[in-house]
């Protein structure tokens, strides 16, 4: 584990040889910032999809992290209801939190 840092990024361009690794930014491939305003990384687990091996164009960041509410139209949170991923799965900030103190290097996670 550790802490998020303003300087840190996910490469998502395959014709790096980072892609799908953590890097430092800046970086002059394409990459997603970790640092967020919106909070969704303030807990993020990288889940094991496209690791090792990587195989580039087949999917990079595919994290497990907060999720974002959908919005209706007056532009009010919806309780409960989760906007879309790019791919990741996301779960509530206080379930995150509930998870954490419960991983290890060891922990297998399953996600059906």
């Amino acid at each position: 584990m550790r802490m998020i840092r303003k300087d840190m990024g996910w490469c998502d361009d395959p014709a790096s040889s980072l892609y799908n690794r953590l890097i430092a930014t800046p970086f002059s491939h394409s990459h997603e910032a970790l640092w967020r305003d919106d909070r969704l990384y303030d807990i993020v687990i990288v889940l094991d999809y496209n690791v090792a091996p990587r195989r580039k164009q087949r999917g990079s960041a595919i994290f497990l992290h907060c999720a974002r509410l959908k919005s209706d139209a007056g532009n009010e949170f919806v309780r409960d209801e989760f906007a879309a991923t790019e791919g990741c799965v996301a779960l509530r900030y206080e379930d995150l939190r509930r998870l954490l103190p419960r991983l290890s290097r060891r922990t297998v996670l399953t996600i059906k």
